[in-house]
């Protein structure tokens, strides 16, 4: 600067000396010196004036440059991957591509192209924001400089001066920070920008960034393309000149000229005003650059934007509330995976690592709200909408009980409802797919908590099959109709104890299929430790069961449902499928597929069958459980089905009625439904109401099988049966032992033929259940005879049950082998030995009624009969022998005098009764009837009372009493036991 001054004085210098030579009068001097100090006066000037702009200009480069100095220098391709990554709304859909709708996030977007947006948008948008887009590089030098003095002088009216360049940079790279620096780094960005994309490029990705507001869903918006549709209903491509310059207003002040508030609801008129004025302010721009005519915008200034505006829009969680967050759910799981394999981390880590589960969780939950994908489910619309409106029209779910409580801040009444809650789904068998399913009743925001995908529970008895019977059958031990033994028994080292749904049942040695078909506790038990050294549980592994621990492999009660942390529907009806698909396991699933924001898929499920258990065994079981439906304990659900298939099905329930389950499938579909409170509360009160919680399900699972069967009759029925695998034969065995027949079983009309996989096990051993045998009864009981014990007391007939076989098909449980076949039923007869206590047995007393002797029962114990005498002479004489468990009492005749003793299984008497001497009166003449002697009809004819057992798993016994009226004996018990069995408590220990 120095220097210039220096040269400037001697130029001037120079100057004034050439014009002094040329002076030649005193007029011209001063002439001459007024123009030369005006004109050294104009360069002084023109030099200080261009000296401060180099200053000024060079101070601004220099404070310009030390602002981005720390700025690294973008590339191209970072530049443009931050452009393009703007958040976008990820979209589900039911099967077959039926638009559900968005998933849950704070702003929703979706993406468009340029060509797919209305030129007059277009239009409006850069007369609006960006009036020489298509002239400048990145800024306008004027708007910027207008900026500045206007940030200098304070001033209160700005005018902006960003263009769509500017903007982009701002939203997509840097931050909202009001400072010189940050806008020193958008001014050179955007220079820079310019160089790396087209201006279409640009003002694509403007349209596709900017907020709009709000939607008629209450939802904020960006991208013309969501604020089109969510504003007008309608596509970008659609908008009108008036929908146009409205839409291209809202930027500038997003959420005062949206039409809608954040409940989704139209403002009023004075809210709508600023976006309407807005709207008339883009129109005049629009004119006064040339995009419209004057008549055209005359036409858009008198339009009723007002009409245009959509109504208020259900979200997809308001219109499929479980659907939409277990689909969210489902994504994020996938998503959470797919990240960590891009990173480098073996997605099953995830399952072994809560940690990083927890963090590639939080990292898919982001992903999936703006990652702009695609979810494709495998839920049929038709089908979920009919399960619905059928678990919501079902009437018979139970009690609902209030509570109420006093919130300590604000003293009000907080009203809580606990009703029964209920879980279903339905899942193809062949592919996995899950069509539909039922969450739960009136979804609840703040739990959103799914019963059928969610909750686990105790599966009760619908784990028999499953861990139970189809190991058995695939070990080789069982065939179909195999015995297994219906005793009682207390485990030595704890004392565990179970029982049978009716708790004094015990039913001896019965076929396998019958102890299923009417779910019996006991024999599955002891089948079930009869495997367990196998480690059965290995089978729920490779169905599917997710929450085994250690003690589910070991423990007896797993075999009854007394798993620890439970399954869940989804689980439970996925395993029950396996035997639809000739043993193989495939895993049910809900999404098919998710595709990026460019239409590339990113996942898709792939179907990876497992075999667990063979073709023969998955036929024997649903061979067996279709006797559920037929007989055992879900007759009801048959029966209440509007069609007919080849099913299987089994029952469930557990302590105390806590859940009922129903698992039933046909050869393409499988549907599971669990019934209970939130919290364990038994559902069996109140059933004068709403009927026994057993048919309570049977109905519900029949109610929503007819549901989907209405929507796809051809898939829920379909036309074919299970086919018998060529390995499955029938043979014969001891009904007895399950072994080949012998002689003795063979004439004890005892051999009985059943399914078998010859693969593993057809009866070759032959039977040694039974030999000859004499017994006696004692307490309702049979023991095998003495050599001592009085022969007419001594049941000689038919075949006696082998000690040895006794002991041995009882196993380590232990039990009391009298109970294994029940007296009365067949010509087998027990050969358990009683040990006598080698006393005489306690007398009796006796007494007369007419012409019968009676007398008490002997407190003795092991007493096999009592003998009447006549001691009219002195001494004793036989009249008859009366063994036990029949009627004590005996015919006598007058004037003789009786007494009666006990005899126990040694032979030894007791001291005799009381004597008897008996005056019998003769009978009177019978009256002549006032009705011609035509008997009364209801003499002696007592009403043999209904069989009331339900066959539906309702109640499992029926007790009915027929009181005959009249003068005859017309007590009649009916005594009848319902075939049908509810679902076994799991009497877990």
């Amino acid at each position: 600067m120095k220097e210039w001054m220096n040269r400037l004085t001697e130029y001037i210098r120079e100057l004034n000396t050439k014009l002094d030579r040329l002076t030649t009068s005193k007029q011209m001097s001063r002439l001459r010196i007024t123009g030369s100090v005006i004109w050294n006066l104009v360069l002084i000037f023109i030099i200080l004036t261009t000296t401060a702009v180099v200053f000024v200009g060079g101070l601004g480069l220099g404070y310009f440059a030390s602002l981005v100095k720390d700025d690294p220098l973008m590339a191209k391709a970072e530049m443009r991957d931050q452009i393009y990554n703007y958040d976008e709304t990820s979209e589900i859909y039911f099967a077959g591509d039926i638009y559900i709708g968005k998933l849950r996030t704070d702003l929703e977007r979706r993406e468009t192209s340029l060509g797919k947006v209305s030129p007059t948008l277009i239009n409006a948008v850069l007369a609006t924001e960006d009036e020489y887009f298509r002239e400048h590089y990145g800024i306008v030098p004027k708007a910027v400089l207008r900026g500045l003095l206007q940030d200098f002088t304070n001033s209160s009216t700005q005018t902006g001066g960003s263009t769509l360049t500017q903007q982009l940079i701002k939203n997509q790279i840097l931050t909202n920070e009001v400072s010189y620096e940050r806008k020193a780094r958008e001014i050179l960005l955007a220079i820079r920008l310019e160089k790396f994309m087209t201006k279409e490029e640009i003002i694509e990705a403007y349209l596709n960034i900017i907020p709009y507001g709000r939607n008629a869903s209450g939802k904020n918006i960006a991208g013309v393309e969501t604020a089109a549709r969510g504003i007008f209903g309608i596509s970008a491509s659609e908008l009108n000149l008036a929908q146009a310059a409205y839409i291209a207003g809202i930027p500038q002040a997003p959420f005062a000229h949206t039409p809608f508030t954040n409940k989704g609801e139209i403002k009023d008129a004075a809210g709508l005003k600023p976006g309407i004025d807005r709207m008339e302010t883009v129109l005049k721009r629009m004119l006064a650059v040339g995009y419209i005519t004057q008549a055209e915008y005359e036409e858009a200034s008198k339009y009723d934007i007002t009409k245009d505006f959509r109504e208020p829009e259900p979200e997809a969680t308001d219109n499929y509330p479980w659907l939409t967050y277990e689909l969210e759910n489902r994504a994020k799981e996938l998503i959470a995976r797919i990240l960590a394999e891009k990173d480098g981390i073996d997605p099953e880590r995830l399952d072994e690592e809560d940690n990083l589960k927890e963090k590639y969780m939080i990292l898919a939950d982001r992903d999936v709200r703006s990652g702009g994908y695609r979810i494709y489910s495998t839920i049929d619309k038709g089908m979920y909408d009919a399960m619905q409106e059928a678990a919501k029209n079902f009437k018979n779910y139970g009690q609902t009980f209030t509570t109420t409580q006093i919130d300590k801040e604000t003293g009000e009444e907080i009203v809580t409802e606990e009703k029964v809650q209920v879980g279903s789904i339905a899942i193809e068998n062949s592919t996995g797919r899950i069509l539909s399913f039922v969450g739960g009743r009136e979804f609840n925001l703040e739990q959103q908590f799914n019963y059928a995908t969610r909750a686990a529970r105790a599966n009760g008895s619908t784990m028999k099959p499953l861990l139970v019977y189809a190991p058995a059958i695939e070990y080789g031990v069982i065939g179909a109709g195999s015995p297994v033994v219906d005793v009682k028994f207390t485990r030595g080292f704890d004392g565990y104890s179970p029982s049978n749904y009716i708790e004094s049942q015990e039913l001896g040695l019965i076929p396998a299929r019958e102890a299923l078909a009417k779910s019996q506790n006991l024999p599955a038990l002891r089948l079930y430790d009869s495997i367990l050294d196998k480690k059965p549980a290995s089978y729920l592994e490779k169905m599917g069961f997710s929450r085994l621990v250690d003690a589910d492999y070991v423990n007896l009660a797993t075999a009854i449902g007394g798993i620890t942390h439970g399954t869940t529907v989804e689980e439970n009806t996925n395993a029950f499928a396996t035997f639809a698909n000739g043993g193989q396991f495939i895993d049910a699933y809900m999404i098919d597929r998710i595709e990026d924001l460019d239409g590339n898929i990113i996942y898709e499920h792939e179907v990876e069958p497992v075999q667990v258990f063979s073709p023969e065994t998955s036929y024997i079981v649903t061979d067996m459980l279709r006797d559920v439906l037929e007989y055992g304990t879900a007759t009801r659900a048959r029966s209440t089905l509007k069609f007919s298939s080849d099913f299987a099905a089994k029952t469930g329930t557990t302590n105390d009625h806590n859940d009922v389950w129903l698992v039933g499938y046909n050869p393409n579909i499988s549907l599971g439904v669990w019934m209970g409170y939130t919290k364990n509360k038994s559902l069996n009160q109140f059933n004068n109401t709403y009927g026994q919680p057993s048919t309570r399900v049977n109905t519900l699972w029949a109610s929503l099988m007819n549901s989907i069967y209405d929507v796809n009759p051809e898939l829920v029925d379909p036309a074919e049966q299970f086919q018998r695998p060529a390995n499955v034969v029938n043979a014969s065995f001891c009904g007895i032992s399950g072994d080949a027949p012998s002689t003795a079983c063979s004439q004890a009309g005892l051999v009985r033929s059943d399914l078998f996989n010859r693969n593993v096990f057809i009866p070759s051993r032959i039977d040694d259940s039974l030999s000859g045998s004499s017994s006696v009864m004692i307490g309702g009981k049979a023991y095998i005879a003495l050599d001592s014990t009085p022969s007419e007391f001594v049941t000689t007939s038919g075949s006696g049950i082998n000690p040895q076989f006794a002991e041995r098909i009882l196993g380590r449980l232990g039990g009391d082998p009298t109970k294994l076949w029940p007296t009365g039923t067949s010509n087998v007869v027990s050969s358990a030995k009683f040990n006598a206590d080698g006393s005489p047995p306690q007398a009796v007393n006796a007494a007369q009624s007419n012409n019968t002797l009676t007398w008490t029962k002997s407190a003795s114990n092991d007493v096999i009969g009592y003998r009447v005498y006549d001691i009219t002479n002195g001494s004793r004489s036989l009249v008859t022998t009366i063994r036990d468990g029949s009627a004590l009492k005996s015919t006598i005749t007058s004037g003789r005098t009786y007494i009666v003793v006990a005899v126990d299984i040694t032979g030894l008497e007791s001291a005799q009764s009381n004597a008897i001497s008996t005056v019998v009166e003769p009978p009177k003449e019978p009256e002549e009837s006032p009705e011609n002697n035509k008997p009364n009809p209801d003499d002696g004819a007592g009403s043999g009372g209904t069989d009331e057992g339900s066959t539906d798993g309702s109640t499992g016994e029926g007790n009915s009493n027929g009181n005959g009226n009249g003068n005859g004996t017309g007590n009649n018990n009916g005594g009848g036991n319902g075939t049908g069995q509810a679902p076994p408590t799991d009497n877990t220990p």
